[in-house]
């Protein structure tokens, strides 16, 4: 793990950890978004802590950061565009700081929202991958507007965005794309950890596939 404690972001100084492959090798850079900060969220949900984790495993550096007002970055809930901000700042330092490298926008449910927004409309990202995402409270037209390669792990059991809504947005979607329905899994994937982290690390190695 690096150094690195915060970034500038645009309310302020934000909180964040980057996790780098032990190997050195570095095949993308990830910028990975946490559930939403209302409801508990932060950079250490566990699926958000695991992923990130699995990812560095396998030749991504990470970068988690806590949305404003979370933790120790500044300022105060900004109702999802505020947040979608914060998303870009740590995108730019991620581009700057390794810019030969395919960037990522992650995120989880709520931060799905965020990072696939953002990503979708900045050239310089590449793959798009959600976790759970939010589909019933947030407008994602601009994922559905995306050529863009899109993953998506997905709980069986999802109580926040039911499986036959995800199924719905996914059919809805231009290809490349691809998902993994992870079995009697809920939003959190709470007792399905292992499984949802696989998947993660699954479609990494879709991604490296595709390229080789």
């Amino acid at each position: 793990m690096g150094a690195l404690r915060e970034i500038a972001g645009p309310a302020g100084r934000l909180e964040v950890l980057l996790d780098e492959p032990d190997s050195g090798a570095f095949e993308a850079a990830a910028v990975f978004a946490h559930p939403h900060p209302q409801y508990g969220g932060t950079m250490h949900t566990k699926i958000v802590y695991r992923s990130a984790k699995a990812l560095a495993s396998l030749g991504c550096v990470v970068l988690r950061f806590n949305f404003r007002g979370v933790g120790g970055s500044e300022g105060s809930f900004g109702n999802g565009a505020g947040e979608i901000e914060d998303f870009r700042a740590a995108l730019d330092f991620m581009a700057a700081r390794y810019p030969l490298l395919p960037l990522w926008a992650a995120g989880m449910s709520f931060g799905a929202y965020v990072s696939l927004t953002a990503g979708a409309t900045d050239d310089r990202v590449e793959t798009l991958l959600g976790l759970a995402p939010a589909l019933h409270v947030y407008d994602f037209s601009a994922v559905r507007q995306s050529r863009k390669m899109k993953y998506f792990v997905q709980g069986e059991l999802d109580e926040v965005c039911p499986l036959p809504n995800m199924h719905a947005f996914f059919e809805s979607l231009m290809e490349p794309k691809r998902l993994i329905v992870i079995p009697g899994a809920n939003h959190l994937f709470v007792t399905k950890l292992n499984e949802a982290v696989e998947a993660v690390g699954t479609l990494f190695g879709d991604w490296r596939g595709r390229r080789a």
